[in-house]
């Protein structure tokens, strides 16, 4: 069992960057997958990046590469999405998903655990 709480979240203006945490509390984080996916209103919950428990070749949305960059501290058990170059698009709740094990997979059935979510909003 892992607990996931997200923060980090805010208003932002177009153009400005963001950097969310997500620190994860129960069985060792190093051997998780970690995810952050998004939910804008009206709209379904959508993949954004995942990094594996080893931390090769984390996995991005085409609509936020080059933009966004996720990474994991596991001494402190958190992982992080640094967002950049924000636009009105991004606004959405964010949330964080985690996976014993397994790859950075995009897919929501991959993950078992997750956070409450945070806001972003991104003003034009």
């Amino acid at each position: 069992q892992v607990q996931l709480v997200e923060s980090g979240g805010g208003l932002v203006q177009a153009g400005g960057s963001l950097r969310l945490s997500c620190a994860a509390s129960g069985r060792t984080f190093s051997t998780y997958t970690m995810a952050w996916f998004r939910q804008a209103p009206g709209k379904e919950r959508e993949f954004v990046a995942a990094i594996s428990w080893s931390s090769v070749n984390p996995n991005y949305a085409d609509s936020v590469k080059g933009r966004f960059t996720i990474s994991r501290d596991n001494a402190k058990s958190t992982v992080h999405l640094q967002m950049n170059s924000l636009s009105s698009e991004d606004t959405a709740v964010y949330y964080c998903a985690a996976t014993l094990w397994g790859t950075a997979s995009s897919y929501e059935r991959s993950y078992g655990y997750w956070g409450q979510g945070t806001q972003v909003t991104v003003s034009s």
